[in-house]
């Protein structure tokens, strides 16, 4: 038998034996061309964050209190305001299914590489799991169907919209695009509807902490507590760094994904401002830091459901589906990818004759379902699924500074604002919201961890040493290593 393994440069990659890295090993791992421009990708940018306004942001006021809250979120803003512009740059010069891992594999070698892909998974498929969880206490809430919250719904959920998936990567845009739509309306209305009844006294409304250092009425905990509310800081903006994962899938990825990228951003940051400040004000902090529905709350003081809280309900249970619907996506495509390039078990990366990454989407779904049934603690779940973002943000920031340095004349269709300046903004505050989730759930934090060393031990002892040269992402590493050379000589 002839050996087609296919070769790499020395201390990067090598192929399997056979046709594993041949033309029919690719043509088995390919997704669906163009399938979305610039506006479903905006609109997949904004449905990875939705829920994130419906719930979960306003457990920040117990750690940080308005104001605490309110500079963790503007801080945290600028982080991801800052990072997505690095991350439109670092697409159109590498528009692959890797996204953020193809970036640090570019710049940072395989482990680079590895390291954030492995984070970036960590993140979608936690965060799916958790919000599987949230779906299954408003439809409980709301009495659809007589349902109750279980482990049945949890499986119907991940069911009927892997599905979708299955079906095909322009359908399931479509369907997080409508979904979305109808969640962002929601949130629109609600703000009307809030700010009707707001009373800026209810801002700060929350008891303060006379031994926290610097506590006052805006900082009822202090000046650490804007440090502890990072982590919900980041629910406002959490997930829209996956839009670079269609870029396989996209009509001109090098123009369409950044300007996707920064609609997304633009849209998310306006939500966000808009939500914070009528929900605060209608019903006063601390009526809403620890409600699982916070802008229904805000929109029933006396405690009795009005139209106007029920259409919030019923939108805040779309917002859910939109978000859950576009993070299985996002997981199945980081997967797909690592997979494919070897750093995953490659058999993970095969895809269906509709060109959908079937068991990148089933694997994750059975994880997140396991995890979602057996545990039943989402709050938990999300926030290791924050220590994997926050890593993550931090390697792909780097990856932006060490190709502007190591690569300045690269081809660049798109060219971050203020340059390294703004990718060094973007991982010192990214290395800083890392240790803030040690200050919210240190057993969340630690379990990340573990899972982070279990992988990399397999990355090390294993999949690096059985890398396939001819996935994108390898091809990209093993030019820029041969026009290195080239130089050299």
């Amino acid at each position: 038998m002839t050996d087609e393994r296919t070769t790499a440069p020395p201390g990067h990659t090598t192929a399997p034996p056979g046709r594993a890295a041949g033309d029919d090993y690719l043509e088995r791992r390919a997704l669906r061309r163009g399938s979305a421009g610039w506006l479903l990708l905006t609109g997949l940018g904004v449905a990875y964050v939705v829920s994130g306004d419906f719930s979960g942001w306003n457990f920040g006021l117990a750690e940080g209190g308005f104001g605490g809250l309110a500079i963790a979120t503007v801080l945290m803003g600028v982080m991801y305001t800052c990072m997505v512009f690095s991350l439109a740059e670092l697409s159109s010069i590498l528009p692959t299914a890797g996204g953020g891992y193809g970036f640090a594999r570019r710049a940072l070698g395989p482990w680079g590489g590895f390291l954030t892909g492995t984070a970036i998974l960590i993140e979608y498929v936690l965060a799916p799991a958790a919000i599987s969880l949230f779906i299954g206490d408003y439809v409980e809430s709301l009495g659809l169907f007589g349902l109750e919250s279980g482990w049945p719904l949890t499986l119907a959920c991940f069911l009927i919209f892997i599905g979708i998936h299955l079906w095909g990567v322009g359908e399931a845009l479509r369907f997080s695009f409508v979904v979305t739509g109808i969640a962002v309306a929601a949130l629109l209305v609600f703000a009307v509807g809030a700010f009707t009844e707001f009373d800026a006294s209810g801002l700060n409304d929350i008891k303060v902490d006379p031994e926290a250092f610097g506590a006052n009425s805006w900082l009822p905990y202090g000046i650490l507590g804007i440090w502890a509310a990072f982590p919900f800081g980041m629910w406002f903006f959490l997930g829209v760094e996956g839009v670079p994962l269609a870029a396989e899938e996209t009509r001109d990825p090098a123009r369409t994904l950044p300007k996707a990228i920064r609609w997304s951003m633009l849209i998310l940051v306006c939500l966000a401002l808009l939500t914070f400040f009528a929900a605060a004000g209608a019903r006063g902090s601390a009526a809403i830091q620890s409600a699982g529905n916070p802008l229904v709350e805000a929109l029933q003081p006396g405690g009795e459901p009005t139209t106007l809280s029920r259409i919030v309900n019923y939108a805040g249970l779309a917002g859910l589906v939109a978000s859950f619907f576009s993070l299985i996506y996002a997981g199945s495509r980081q997967l797909f990818a690592l997979s494919r390039a070897g750093y995953l078990p490659k058999f993970l990366s095969l895809t269906s004759r509709r060109k959908a990454p079937y068991l990148g989407l089933l694997v994750p779904g059975a994880i997140g379902f396991a995890l979602a049934a057996s545990s039943g603690n989402g709050a938990r779940m999300l926030n290791v699924a924050v220590f994997g973002a926050t890593i993550s943000y931090a390697l792909m920031a780097l990856s932006h500074i060490v190709l502007r340095r190591r690569e300045p004349h690269l081809d660049r269709p798109y060219r971050t604002p203020g340059g390294v300046l703004t990718s060094s903004v973007a991982l010192v505050l990214a290395c800083a919201a890392l240790v803030a989730t040690f200050l919210v759930d240190v057993t969340a934090a630690f379990i990340a961890l573990g899972v982070y060393v279990v992988a990399i031990a397999y990355f090390g002892f294993y999949s690096r040493k059985h890398l396939v040269a001819q996935a994108p992402e390898e091809e990209f590493a093993a030019l820029a290593a041969a026009e290195a050379e080239l130089e050299r000589n």
